[in-house]
């Protein structure tokens, strides 16, 4: 069946999602992006966007471009993975896309959790890696149990001051269900992603307060002074010792550039992030004893009163954009349009 065709409202047109992934993959290649990381670092972007992470999707593909064109990130890099141990698995991504990188230690990683019941998984010279979400999903649909965490440039500041040192270090979960999507938890240690204050920037909207704080430590609602200063991390002090606990997961274990020490996701200039990722995959030893006492646990909270499953608007996000395909700003498609030159 052909991709759905555009329908264009006011600002923002939709468009389905394969017709999505096409476009943006085009628009890779038109830049120099093999075909084959283009797909991958496509259907990542598309995924993150249907999600509702608009923060990861399309409005990272300018950026993405112009870093693959100066070389910050390199395009032409092939990951490669060596085992370390009996469950314990390294994937160097060679300064490239993170994506690829993720497919082939979700593909090496899922079989080694199958043999052994788990696998310990380092990401290193990586870059930004987008919704965790995504990957941890992949995980569950195989029947593990899924764990990352990710580092970024420094963005939050520890208790106390105002000099950012880590970054928003989001840490994602997914658990695999008997008869249903699996179960999705996706946060980022900030009280949003950065990538939305990224996004309300170039859509030229403020951001809400209590969102970030300007370099001088004081609350505001310009998204060019909040990527200047800091994000406003959740549960204060707990908040910022969660992301000690991930910086130290995803940077300091698997040796990747430490987030006080790196460049920025948003511009083409500079070195390669040297971004790092880190994921557990856990077999459960009695599958159908385990999602028997899953489903025993979820009941309790769909049983409350007012109480919902996390990722429920994720799964109803996704179940929409299937169905009805995506509702994109007009400006973003416009500049895939454009960097496709017609291919997309």
């Amino acid at each position: 069946m052909p991709p759905a065709p555009d329908i264009m409202t006011e600002d923002t047109e939709i468009i389905s999602i394969e017709a999505a992934i096409a476009l943006i993959r085009a628009a890779f290649i038109a830049c120099g992006v093999p075909d084959a990381t283009a797909q991958s670092v496509a259907t990542a972007l598309v995924a993150a966007e249907s999600e509702g992470q608009v923060g990861h999707g399309f409005s990272r593909l300018g950026d993405y471009a112009a870093q693959a064109r100066s070389g910050k990130i390199r395009a032409d890099a092939v990951p490669e993975a060596r085992a370390t141990g009996a469950s314990a698995l390294v994937v160097d991504a060679g300064h490239g896309f993170a994506y690829p990188a993720l497919d082939l230690a979700i593909e090496r990683g899922s079989a080694m959790a199958q043999e052994t019941g788990c696998a310990a998984i380092s990401v290193t010279r990586s870059s930004h890696c987008g919704a965790l979400s995504v990957q941890v999903e992949r995980l569950a649909r195989k029947g593990l149990i899924g764990l990352m965490v990710a580092n970024a440039p420094a963005a939050i500041a520890p208790w106390g001051s105002n000099k950012a040192v880590f970054g928003t270090n989001p840490i994602a979960f997914a658990a695999p269900r008997d008869g249903a999507d699996p179960l999705v938890i996706d946060l980022s240690l900030s009280r949003v992603a950065r990538g939305k204050v990224m996004n309300a920037r170039k859509t030229g909207k403020p951001i809400p307060e209590g969102w970030a704080l300007d370099r001088d430590g004081q609350p505001t609602t310009d998204p060019e002074a909040a990527l200047a200063g800091t994000m406003v991390p959740i549960g204060e002090a707990k908040g910022t010792a969660l992301a000690l606990m991930v910086e130290i997961l995803s940077a300091v274990l698997v040796e990747a550039t430490l987030s006080a020490e790196m460049p920025s996701y948003f511009t083409a200039d500079g070195p390669p992030p040297g971004s790092g990722q880190f994921l557990l995959a856990l077999r459960p030893g009695d599958a159908s004893g385990f999602a028997a006492r899953l489903e025993r646990l979820l009941g309790f909270i769909t049983g409350a009163e007012g109480a919902r499953l996390p990722g429920m608007r994720r799964a109803a996000a996704i179940a929409a954009a299937n169905r009805d395909g995506l509702r994109v700003p007009s400006m973003y498609l416009g500049a895939a349009r454009d960097m496709a030159g017609g291919n997309g």
